[in-house]
């Protein structure tokens, strides 16, 4: 059942989830759903209590999840469109030729396939390989630093995602958004420390922003900078 509190001019709706645990917890899920889990015998105004407490925490979730939602016009796979690697852009050419290759060679990628059409194909494949490869890279400091503090991501996963830069699954593995590999490498490190944190903290709770901080000062900066490059 969805119920709603008011908080200044906004109506925020959340849902409750009742179970045997001792503690009330709130989660701001990706598609901005509120989600309450309480014990069983939690009163409505005890909830209600927690819920104005963390009101602004709420209402700043929902904006970070939303801006995934506004984007760039798709790009084109032609010759002359510009395309984006690490936060450098780059003009594609693409020719009819054969065998299929797709590089980049100074500020140009260059791609040879027949037929044409098959340009977006090999740049998304080189794009991964990328990923795959610069990922581990950029990651691979931020995980020994975490490790020292007594957490470690079970692997490392590179997947197409369509409105998360990254996650955490319950068993410790990160995924990491393919298109990351177009940003900026702080970009990439911010978004590779935030779910580290999940390790320690799994919801979006105020312990998690303070780990947050003190392993990345400047993450704020680099979020915003993500948010506006990759609209």
């Amino acid at each position: 059942m969805t119920r709603q509190i008011t908080y200044g001019n906004t109506v925020i709706e959340y849902t409750i989830h009742f179970s045997n645990r001792k503690t009330l917890g709130i989660s701001v899920m990706p598609d901005g759903d509120v989600v309450v889990k309480a014990p069983i015998d939690a009163a409505t105004e005890q909830i209600e209590v927690r819920l104005y407490k963390r009101a602004a925490w709420i209402l700043k979730q929902k904006d970070y999840f939303r801006s995934f939602g506004e984007h760039r016009p798709k790009k084109r796979f032609i010759s002359g469109e510009s395309h984006y690697y690490l936060g450098r852009q780059y003009i594609l050419r693409v020719e009819e030729g054969s065998p299929n290759s797709a590089r980049y060679k100074g500020r140009c990628f260059e791609i040879v396939c027949t037929p044409l059409s098959k340009a977006e194909e090999l740049m998304k494949a080189w794009y991964r390989e990328r990923a795959k490869v610069k990922f581990a890279e950029i990651a691979e400091p931020i995980i020994s630093r975490f490790e020292l503090l007594g957490y470690s991501p079970s692997s490392l996963y590179i997947q197409e995602m369509y409105n998360r830069w990254g996650s955490c699954t319950p068993k410790g593995k990160i995924i990491l958004n393919t298109e990351l590999i177009k940003a900026p490498v702080p970009c990439i490190e911010y978004v590779i420390t935030h779910e580290l944190c999940h390790l320690a903290h799994p919801d979006h709770t105020k312990s998690f922003f303070d780990m947050l901080t003190r392993e990345m000062p400047d993450w704020q900066r680099w979020k915003d900078k993500l948010e506006k490059f990759m609209k």
